[in-house]
């Protein structure tokens, strides 16, 4: 993260609100990449941008005009610009200004650029293939912007072996040591055939176009920040897919989605940050052992449907502490981590935890429901701090053994039901009053042995039943089944 001078902030887009602040600070991590602690009362993703550091968004306009012409052919590359070289396949531009890059080339583009203003990569049409490191490689600029030309598709791919493997050698097909923006109307196919695909060593911002990445280690990386406004995003990843990584610097390491859509097909987390906030736009995991996860997750609104072999959604530090452990080895609370859901649709498909926070888990409003393991030692809803249901909907079904029920002081009513029998996938669960009014009703998914729902018709104290598969089970809203876990009254 540049300190050394003030940023200047383009929004390219109207969706991209740009905070500033300076409040959040974490302690240090370990190599997990995760920080330990986060400290931040944030409960909305705009109180905890306030805490954050500046987003810096580049100027994605498609315009030519000015652009300086760069002919890529074979290994090398024409250009009437002094501040443009092709040398032994590698092609360097030096020196702030836009750029139109067009054509195929077997080699590298290297930005070198070490005097103020950014540097803008007009991909139009452009292959950049390497076979001995990273395609495109930022070394230095004071921020660089990668627009794509509507209605071109352009191509990076490095090699899957690099010949350069020293600490500071590129990790990904389009690598940057500086502030990077990636915007536009075309698209971008990116190749991570050695480690990952993208990856910003400051900040990251996606503005627009269609950017698809698949690499063999993790999909897309912004140190600082990760920020998602406005592009389509399609990420397929053998590790994590989406990750904020800077666990030292106050207020950084997060992952905004704020427009677009975001796409993640991973063998591990799909997306992770210190801070996951989500306040527009449509995130679809489609594979991941976690779906989300970080210190502080927040979702104000947007779409999101998330399938994990583990817990789904987890706020959760990585610093393994055991003296945080309770007797009996449940995990004591942590008040630095917090799941909000403030809005939105949020659905999710989880093996392990549905929504597992080791500290709080609020949710204020939005459209809930968690599909949840259907046994073992896990639970459609797991929170070692206070637990609160105060407005939107929620249905959480899954196993019985470890249920989760919200706090009993709740300010919205909620019931929960331990029903007699396993209700298979594809049964109809009916939940009525006392008055036999139905209140709720929905089809199983999957199979499932308990049911928690809060509404605004839920009244605490009041009489419910729960039909299903030819069986009622009786509850009154507000109670715990027995052996369910009830976190402390807030």
């Amino acid at each position: 993260m540049k300190t050394h001078r003030l940023r200047t902030i383009l929004v390219a887009t109207a969706s991209l609100a740009v905070i500033a602040g300076c409040g959040a600070s974490e302690a240090p991590s370990d190599d997990a990449g995760q920080a330990s602690t986060t400290i931040t009362d944030a409960t909305t993703v705009r109180a905890a941008l306030d805490d954050n550091v500046d987003i810096e968004t580049g100027d994605t306009s498609e315009d030519t005009a000015d652009a300086v012409d760069v002919k890529l052919a074979g290994d090398s590359a024409t250009s009437d610009s002094d501040a443009v070289t092709a040398k032994d396949g590698t092609v360097t531009i030096s020196a702030p200004g836009t750029y139109r890059l067009h054509g195929t080339l077997a080699g590298q583009v290297v930005v070198d650029s070490d005097a103020d203003g950014a540097v803008r990569l007009l991909l139009d049409g452009a292959t950049i293939t390497s076979g001995t490191t990273a395609a495109l490689h930022v070394a230095e600029a004071d921020s660089v912007v990668v627009v794509l030309k509507g209605g071109t598709q352009n191509l990076l791919q490095d090699a899957s072996t690099y010949e350069d493997t020293s600490d500071d050698a590129p990790t990904g097909a389009l690598y940057s040591t500086a502030d990077l923006t990636i915007g536009g109307t075309g698209s971008l196919t990116v190749e991570g055939q050695s480690n990952n695909g993208i990856v910003s060593k400051d900040g990251l911002v996606l503005a627009g176009g269609a950017i698809s990445v698949d690499a063999v280690d993790d999909g897309i990386i912004g140190k600082d920040y990760l920020v998602a406004s406005g592009a389509d995003v399609n990420v397929t990843a053998v590790d994590d897919g989406l990750r904020s990584d800077n666990t030292e610097d106050p207020g950084s390491g997060f992952v905004l989605v704020q427009d677009g859509s975001v796409r993640v097909d991973s063998r591990d987390d799909a997306v992770k940050g210190v801070q996951v906030l989500v306040s527009g736009g449509s995130i679809d995991v489609a594979g991941s052992t976690e779906a989300v996860e970080g210190s502080v997750i927040i979702v104000d609104d947007g779409d999101l449907d998330l399938r994990s072999a583990d817990d789904a959604i987890n706020a959760s530090s990585s610093d393994g502490d055991e003296s945080t452990r309770q007797p009996g080895g449940s995990m004591a609370a942590d008040d630095s981590l917090r799941v909000v859901i403030n809005g939105g649709t949020v659905d999710v498909w989880a093996s392990g935890d549905g929504i597992d926070s080791n500290g709080d888990l609020s949710i204020t409003g939005g459209r809930v429901t968690v599909h949840g393991p259907t046994g073992g030692e896990d639970g459609a809803l797991d929170a070692n701090g206070a637990f609160e249901v105060s407005g939107g909907t929620l249905l959480a079904t899954g196993s019985a053994a470890m249920m989760g029920v919200p706090s009993s002081d709740s300010p919205q009513g909620w019931l929960a039901a331990d029903l007699d029998s396993t209700v298979a996938a594809g049964e109809r669960v009916v939940i009525k009053d006392a008055d036999g009014t139905e209140v709720a009703a929905f089809t199983a998914r999957k199979d499932l042995e308990s049911v928690v729902y809060s509404s605004a018709e839920v009244k605490a104290g009041a009489t419910y039943t729960v039909t299903a598969g030819g069986n009622t089970t009786t509850v009154t809203a507000g109670e715990a089944p027995a052996g369910a876990h009830a976190p402390a009254d807030s």
